[in-house]
């Protein structure tokens, strides 16, 4: 669930790329004490501002693949996104990074307990710039929430991020393993 909702939010903006390696505060990592299995999670997201699109690339864009992509980055703000996703032993067994070994990023993990994860990101990728911080609590076993606050900057301007989710467990068997 944790990772799924993660890269779904990573996928909805791709410019993000918000996990890469881990650089390591002084205390030790701690998995989530969560249970594995099926989750169902419910992400809000809200952006403030268009993403950071280089200018070279806005300039080779048709003035309709323009006003499309900004239509696609206005109606993703104020959406709630529902995923269902299997959680295993082994993704909780890491930090979270959401699936993407990025080389343009850097994420420190700032807390880490049993209930709790915080990580810092900052990404550069040709002109672009992003940070923020990702904060997963476990409220129990089978509840968790979260949000993501990001910046993302760029020659054509700025984009805020700022999401948040829940989480609840389904059951034992995920419905890919059926």
């Amino acid at each position: 669930m944790i990772t799924k909702i993660a890269l779904g939010l990573g996928c909805l903006v791709g410019a993000l790329a918000a996990c890469c390696t881990f650089g390591w505060a002084a205390e030790t990592f701690h998995p989530l004490d969560v249970k594995t299995g099926e989750w169902e999670a419910s992400l809000n997201v809200a952006m403030n501002g268009g993403p950071p699109i280089p200018v070279e690339a806005l300039a080779r864009m048709t003035p309709e693949q323009r006003a499309r992509l900004e239509e696609q980055t206005k109606s993703l703000s104020g959406r709630t996104i529902l995923h269902k996703s299997c959680v295993k032993k082994e993704k909780l067994d890491q930090p979270l990074t959401f699936g993407n070994n990025d080389k343009a990023c850097t994420n420190t993990l700032v807390t880490s307990t049993s209930s709790m994860q915080e990580i810092h990101v900052e990404c550069n990728r040709n002109n672009r710039k992003s940070s923020g911080t990702l904060r997963f609590e476990a409220l129990d076993s089978e509840h968790v929430k979260g949000t993501v606050k990001m910046t993302l900057t760029g020659d054509s301007g700025n984009m805020d991020i700022n999401s948040s989710f829940t989480a609840k467990w389904v059951g034992e068997t995920c419905s890919t393993d059926k």
